[in-house]
């Protein structure tokens, strides 16, 4: 597991932002609540690939946890992952200056609706009534890159969970997004993972600054109630 480290300055800062408290969102209505779990597939998670995150594997548990636990006080899970289509290098042309042809490449070939790296991992427990959610962004929640928004809104939902990999790409792309589309926002300390400790608790302390409360999966358990 990430070892936590949050910066002080941007603890006092969200203090400051919030007259004295650290968390926004304590009392949470579960009808109206969403677990986002981002990009929890084959192609970040199954050792030997180009983009593997090791600590995803390690958060599996917790996803589940917290998972089971939404289901059970009436919120909704949703499996995010990406799909990117053959022409994905056109319709997005900087991912060809920002990353290598290999590693383009890699994407493509991975990340495909048919391809095996695009599978959710298999430990992953996901159940009848969920969500799965295809994005083409970093961000789910950037204009265009899927329908995620629209069934949040249709559904009455003004609160998101976020988990998944990377805390700060994908994870941290769509919470910023999400504060910023006018829904309350949740980051999982542990239930997000990243390729180093310094890149997970950077991400976590840009968003609790501004963005969203940032706590624990035990945390997260004990209000939803």
């Amino acid at each position: 597991m990430h070892k936590i480290n949050i910066s002080k300055s941007a603890i006092e800062s969200a203090r400051e932002r919030r007259a004295g408290r650290l968390h926004a969102f304590e009392n949470i209505d579960t009808s109206k609540t969403a677990l986002l779990v981002i990009d929890m597939q084959k192609y970040f998670m199954e050792p030997g690939m180009a983009a593997e995150v090791p600590m995803a594997r390690v958060i599996v548990p917790n996803i589940n946890r917290l998972a089971s636990k939404l289901r059970e006080t009436g919120g909704q899970v949703a499996w995010v992952v990406t799909t990117f289509s053959d022409d994905i290098l056109e319709d997005w042309p900087t991912l060809k200056d920002l990353f290598s042809s290999e590693r383009c490449q890699a994407m493509i070939d991975n990340l495909a609706a048919d391809a095996p790296g695009h599978e959710i991992w298999p430990d992953l427990e996901v159940a009848e009534g969920d969500w799965i959610i295809e994005k083409n962004r970093f961000s789910a929640l950037i204009g265009g890159a899927s329908d995620l928004e629209e069934k949040l809104r249709a559904s009455g939902i003004d609160h998101v969970i976020i988990s998944g990999t990377l805390t700060d790409v994908c994870c941290e792309s769509t919470a910023r997004d999400a504060m910023m589309l006018g829904f309350k926002t949740t980051m999982i300390t542990d239930a997000n993972a990243s390729r180093s400790d310094d890149d997970h608790n950077n991400a976590l302390s840009a968003l609790v600054r501004i963005f969203a409360d940032v706590v624990s999966t035990d945390d997260m358990i004990d209000r939803l109630k």
